[in-house]
């Protein structure tokens, strides 16, 4: 049971799924936001459950899954909808980031919370004991979004401007791993960091 645990987040195309993969190649247990915010709308769950009768049946697939792009639509067209849903999803996401990492095997977990400074930091996450920052220049981030996910200028300027600023992050954190384009160089950090977390967690 891991009674200390890490916060990491990064803006988007920062390198976060990369340095969470080798934080894991090193036996560490990371719990993921993304696969807890499916977990918590999956078909049968009391999510589910809360978000139908909230918006209707009418965002259910025919098999009684979410309809997520029906969603999608719904709350990008309504800031008060966008807040009903997180109302209901990020309590929960919250609370199954913390059993996953409370029964972690590994001397520490890590918490991998893509918009932690969206959803409050510290104050929404009082459990974390560090949090750790996975840096890049938003240019790098830009050409990045470019090239990966081949999306267009405009559309990586607005998905860089739709979550917290560079400046934002930084202030949350205790620890900064900057990726600004060495692969090779995260691998030396992620070991620096954690003999760090391993020491602080005995």
């Amino acid at each position: 049971m891991s009674q200390f645990v890490i916060g990491l987040t990064g803006g988007v195309a920062a390198g976060k799924t990369e340095v969470t993969r080798r934080f894991e190649a090193l036996g560490i247990t990371i719990a993921d936001a993304d696969v807890a915010a499916r977990a918590v709308v999956a078909a049968g769950s009391d999510g589910l459950a809360r978000i139908v009768a909230h918006f209707g049946s009418g965002i259910l697939l025919a098999d009684g899954q979410l309809d997520r792009a029906a969603l999608r639509e719904r709350i990008f067209s309504s800031a008060q909808e966008r807040q009903a849903l997180e109302a209901i999803t990020h309590p929960a996401i919250r609370e199954l980031l913390r059993q996953t990492c409370e029964q972690a095997a590994s001397p520490y977990a890590i918490a991998a919370i893509p918009l932690l400074a969206e959803a409050g930091g510290r104050q929404q996450y009082p459990w974390l004991d560090r949090i750790l920052v996975v840096d890049a220049p938003v240019a790098v981030q830009h050409a990045r979004l470019m090239q990966r996910d081949g999306t267009t200028a405009d559309l990586a300027d607005r998905m860089i401007a739709a979550q917290a600023s560079r400046e934002e992050r930084l202030a949350l954190a205790d620890d900064v791993v900057v990726n600004d384009g060495h692969p090779d160089h995260l691998q030396a950090e992620v070991e620096r960091l954690d003999a760090v977390y391993r020491r602080f967690a005995a």
